[in-house]
């Protein structure tokens, strides 16, 4: 199945891992569009600058392994290898990317390493960032390639504005990157994202053409499909997933607006919705800001809470503050 939605990638993959025949190692390679993928016991909210992803169009989902925030776009290349339990050791992240380390080498990137706990490193930069995840008797690791991509957007989506929360969420860990494509021979420097996944294929299987083992690609009937829409509905596309399963989180925001004043809410946040509002200030208001705050309460923290906030009249609780500005403050 050919996607460019990391969602529906997220879904077969999850899908293959618990169904695929696993007599030997099945590899999967997969190009999306521009994407915000965070770990398992993340916090979207510290890990991504949500204006950005808003007005670029940017898809976020969430992947069942743990680990840090990456953005992927058309010009990375995602890879999974699914094994037997027992032939991965959990963490061994100098295992399990060794086919795509000595196929890089092959390729002219000599100085290509595992640096880390499970990130790629050239020449002191970081290309590609690794996570496992087992279930039952399989295991799969996966890991991001970045080839060609655009490395302005990567630092402006996952650039997130300081504020103050509380959150035992696991923080992604920032560190100076870069593509693997300046790093290859100069055969390759003119290839697109796909032709660089076919011969990265043909130097892992030792083959001198992508046809010579495309008698090996899984396929996947209508049944197969259907179950892993289900996937992609129920999981990687779904609200409650992507933020809902966040750990539980406090979070403070506070700022000064002309002609209102001072602004400040305190909020708690537990799977996925508001549990605790408080909003104080120097601000004026006809109506106690009581009401504000208990409408608050319940919303899930997302994009449903702009819709909600397109019905109510901020400005009776804190004068001449706008509905708009009262959820930037809330996201931003």
């Amino acid at each position: 199945m050919k996607s460019d939605d990391i969602r529906m990638n997220l879904a077969t993959e999850e899908y293959l891992m618990n169904n695929v025949d696993i007599s030997e190692p099945c590899l999967l390679l997969y190009i999306q569009k521009p994407c915000v993928i965070i770990g398992r016991n993340q916090n979207a909210y510290e890990e991504i600058n949500f204006d950005y992803l808003r007005h670029n169009d940017i898809v976020l989902t969430r992947r069942t392994s743990g680990g840090g925030a990456v953005y992927d776009d058309l010009g990375n290349m995602s890879f999974s290898f699914v094994t037997k339990k027992d032939v991965t050791h959990f963490g061994d992240y100098h295992g399990a990317t060794q086919p795509i380390l000595k196929a890089l080498q092959k390729m002219g990137a000599k100085e290509v390493e595992v640096r880390g706990r499970n990130d790629l490193f050239v020449e002191g930069k970081k290309f590609s960032g690794n996570a496992m995840y087992t279930k039952n008797d399989r295991s799969y690791s996966h890991g991001t390639l970045m080839f060609d991509v655009d490395l302005s957007v990567l630092t402006k989506v996952l650039n997130v504005p300081q504020e103050k929360i509380d959150s035992k969420a696991t923080k992604s860990v920032r560190k100076s990157v870069t593509n693997i494509k300046p790093y290859l021979s100069d055969e390759y420097q003119q290839l697109s994202t796909k032709e660089f996944r076919d011969q990265l294929l043909c130097h892992i299987y030792d083959v001198d053409n992508i046809e010579e083992i495309q008698e090996k690609e899984i396929k996947l009937m209508a049944e197969d499909q259907r179950k892993i829409n289900q996937l992609y509905q129920s999981r990687y596309a779904n609200d409650q997933w992507i933020y809902g399963e966040a750990p539980n989180y406090q979070w403070t925001k506070r700022k000064r607006f002309e002609n209102v004043g001072i602004v400040e809410l305190r909020f708690s946040v537990a799977k996925g919705k508001i549990t605790e509002a408080q909003i104080t200030g120097d601000f004026f208001g006809e109506e106690d800001i009581a009401g504000l705050e208990k409408q608050l309460i319940g919303l899930p923290y997302n994009e449903e809470l702009r819709q909600h906030f397109q019905g109510v009249e901020v400005a009776k609780y804190i004068h001449q503050l706008t509905n708009e500005q009262f959820v930037s403050l809330l996201f931003n």
